[in-house]
């Protein structure tokens, strides 16, 4: 009653489902990292009396292009050049 094919079958399915769900998580771990850099140079700004929007808004403003990443990199490894930025952006 239950021959080769039926097992050939439901792996097949498994790893379609697998490949779904492989797709999906690739997109929404560009979200989640996105989001953990956003809160990490939040929180370095609000060390320093800056909100976030403020701070990007000012980094904008003076032409600064430093991406999210590179920011909380520098907010979380290297806080003296991180404050060097943020006294740029307030002046």
């Amino acid at each position: 009653m239950w021959g080769r094919k039926s097992k050939y079958r439901l792996a097949k399915d498994a790893l379609f489902h697998a490949w779904a769900h492989a797709y999906v998580d690739r997109k929404k771990k560009k979200r989640n990292f996105r989001a953990l850099w956003q809160i990490q140079i939040n929180a370095a700004c609000r060390e320093k009396g800056i909100s976030y929007s403020r701070f990007i808004n000012s980094l904008k403003k003076n032409k600064i292009e430093l991406d999210r990443k590179v920011l909380s990199e520098l907010a979380r490894k290297h806080p003296k050049i991180f404050e060097k930025i943020l006294e740029k952006v307030k002046s």
